[in-house]
């Protein structure tokens, strides 16, 4: 095929083959870039699971000693309060010595016995 201006077939082929040739380079350059961005994307992910992972591993290491937390505060209470029991015990006799020096001291008062 002759074409006016362009010059002789062979050289029209010439340029026809090198443009196909450059036309396929570029798709498989694109085909690559593609690729890349595609395993970057992947990479990506994994690594965003990952940090999930490790994030949810750490609320769950906090939500397990803030739980210990409790259950010492509550075994505290439970330990002074129960302290609290005994020495009321102990108070109750204190409060029964008191009230038996008052009504001494009211009745010696009203007999006017020192």
């Amino acid at each position: 095929m002759w074409l006016a201006g362009k010059g002789s077939k062979v050289l029209v082929e010439r340029r026809r083959k090198k443009k196909k040739k450059k036309k396929k380079e570029k798709e498989k350059k694109e085909e690559r870039k593609e690729e890349k961005k595609k395993k970057k994307k992947k990479k990506k992910k994994k690594v965003e699971k990952k940090e999930e992972e490790r994030k949810r591993g750490k609320k769950k290491e906090e939500k397990k000693k803030e739980e210990e937390k409790k259950e010492k505060k509550k075994k505290k209470k439970k330990k002074k309060k129960e302290e609290k029991k005994e020495g009321k015990k102990g108070r109750r006799g204190r409060r029964r010595r008191r009230r038996r020096r008052r009504r001494r001291r009211r009745r010696r008062r009203r007999l006017c016995i020192f």
